[in-house]
């Protein structure tokens, strides 16, 4: 009698810790599942176009000559261009790549987009002076708008706006570490984790 007691003791026993442990494996799944549509969501959130705006001004002289009889006869044209500019440095995060491993609990980042410099500049003419067998045509004004572009981007190179677009970037990819270091994931990029802001910085920025 005691026997079967002890028996019919062990056989609940044996049940309950199976039950537990059942119960443990599909919450445990079940939280995993849970946080990584949380990080997907996350990930899709941060998945937009991020675009820093910036105005440029450039002074520019043009100047072009015709020459005839060997040089001994010339017809110059040239105008005093002011140039006003919008320049926009974008990044798409659609275009981010990524991997999530569930087994491991780590975020990968495949590939960041490369930024996107937009400049529409408005060309103004002043001081023109040209001659008739010489005037501005359509090939100038696509020379004075190249030199104009060319010059410009000089400018944005030595300005702050690229390392400002670069903040923004790091600001919105911070998002994604906030979020896998409260939840026990790891972030990725080219091979190291990405353990706090900083570590984005020394990757993206030269």
């Amino acid at each position: 009698m005691r026997n079967r007691i002890l028996s019919g003791i062990g056989i609940i026993v044996a049940i309950i810790i199976l039950f537990k442990f059942c119960t443990f494996k599909k919450n445990d799944s079940s939280n995993l599942e849970n946080n990584t549509a949380l990080i997907q969501q996350q990930i899709v959130n941060v998945g937009k176009l991020v675009v820093t705006e910036g105005h440029f001004a450039e002074v520019l002289t043009y100047k072009d000559q015709d020459t005839y009889f060997g040089g001994m006869v010339s017809f110059d044209k040239k105008a005093l261009i002011v140039v006003n500019a919008d320049v926009t440095v974008a990044y798409d995060l659609h275009q981010m790549k990524y991997d999530i491993n569930e087994k491991t609990k780590t975020i990968t980042i495949l590939n960041i987009p490369k930024e996107e410099i937009k400049i529409s500049p408005d060309i103004q003419f002043y001081d023109v002076d040209q001659s008739k067998l010489n005037p501005f045509t359509g090939d100038d004004y696509n020379k004075i708008n190249k030199q104009a572009k060319a010059s410009l981007a000089k400018k944005i190179e030595k300005s702050t706006l690229k390392s400002n677009a670069q903040n923004r970037l790091i600001s919105e990819l911070s998002k994604m570490l906030i979020l896998t270091n409260s939840m026990g994931w790891k972030l990725q990029y080219e091979g190291n984790i990405i353990g706090k802001e900083s570590d984005f910085s020394a990757k993206i920025k030269p």
